[in-house]
């Protein structure tokens, strides 16, 4: 009797537009959170804006450095057994398979990435991807060789004018360099070529630009966003998406195993691959990983970029092997 009188008060209410409230999502969750990211200052705060927008009852807070330093820093805290970031967002997902292989990170099994092609997320979602930030050729607009091939990187034309981060002091460019070995037909050759022509292996993606843009050096292997940007400025640059594809860093976001809470910081990833939080991404300049979100200005269709295969977990493996690789290379 009472179950029925409770079933059509219910049928009442929707019928008079009265339904009871669901309960929203966005505002369930609470609590704190501690992002550590690698992102740029002005990124990371425009990030956990949106997030707190749609989760105002969750109290972010984030500390800012690159890959290196940050990871520096919480593998101080794993030591002294008090890690305190809940959420890690930073440049490659080699360095998030290490945290993996490590036991360090909380799988978010229910994460929402069928929109999503193979490859681009860790399988097991352990962490995932919220960028394609890709290493392709820039070039001062003043060079008589307009390179559309890694290959002619290593020609006459270029001898003693490329400049390129090393793999040896950043983890994108161990990423680019172990893309390319494995993809060129030469592999490693590649690379000898390029030290028989004079290439400049030393600096990071800034100075590189540099370089090109002031006509220190006429060419330059370097991340896509920033020449491109810098060409709508009215630097003299060009970049260069090679025919046979570019290797690129996914910056992937990871949710630490020793979270103290793990709801908001699955919400926090949640966002970052949601479509919204991919627009925010398109909004920042930098090419989504979500295959339906358009590119900035400046950049070709997506379907004309192409992608080099890259398998982070076998790269982890390969890393030592080719770090000393190089180095007989160009030191």
């Amino acid at each position: 009797m009472e179950t029925a009188m409770r079933s059509h008060a219910i049928a009442a209410a929707l019928a008079l537009g009265l339904a009871f409230p669901a309960i929203d999502s966005a505002v369930a969750v609470e609590g704190k959170l501690v992002l550590y990211t690698s992102q740029p200052n002005t990124d990371a705060q425009q990030t956990i804006d949106a997030f707190k927008a749609k989760h105002p009852k969750i109290e972010i807070s984030f500390v800012r450095d690159g890959t290196p330093r940050v990871m520096a820093k919480l593998r101080a805290e794993f030591e002294a057994g008090a890690p305190q970031a809940d959420v890690l967002l930073i440049a490659d997902a080699v360095t998030m398979e290490g945290l993996k292989k490590e036991d360090r990170l909380l799988a978010h099994d229910k994460a929402q990435t069928a929109a999503y092609p193979a490859g681009i997320h860790d399988p097991a979602k352990f962490w995932f991807a919220t960028k394609l930030i890709t290493t392709g050729i820039v070039y001062n607009t003043k060079a008589t060789l307009k390179p559309t091939s890694w290959l002619d990187l290593t020609k006459p034309e270029a001898k003693n004018l490329l400049a390129m981060p090393s793999p040896l002091n950043s983890g994108a460019a161990m990423i680019h360099t172990i893309t390319l070995t494995g993809s060129l037909p030469g592999g490693w050759s590649f690379y000898e070529e390029l030290q028989k022509n004079g290439a400049l292996a030393a600096g990071a993606n800034g100075d590189i630009l540099r370089q090109v843009a002031t006509g220190e050096k006429l060419y330059g292997m370097i991340v896509d966003f920033m020449p491109i940007r810098e060409k709508a400025k009215g630097a003299p640059v060009e970049f260069v998406f090679p025919k046979e594809g570019v290797s690129a860093v996914s910056e992937p976001v990871a949710i630490l195993k020793t979270t103290k809470n793990a709801e908001a910081a699955k919400a926090f990833v949640d966002f970052l691959i949601s479509k919204e939080g991919q627009e925010l991404a398109l909004k920042q300049g930098y090419v989504a990983a979500h295959p339906e979100v358009a590119l900035p200005a400046g950049y070709p269709a997506r379907g004309e970029i192409k992608l080099m295969a890259f398998d982070a977990a076998k790269a982890l493996a390969d890393e030592p092997a080719a770090r000393k690789r190089f180095s007989a290379i160009f030191e």
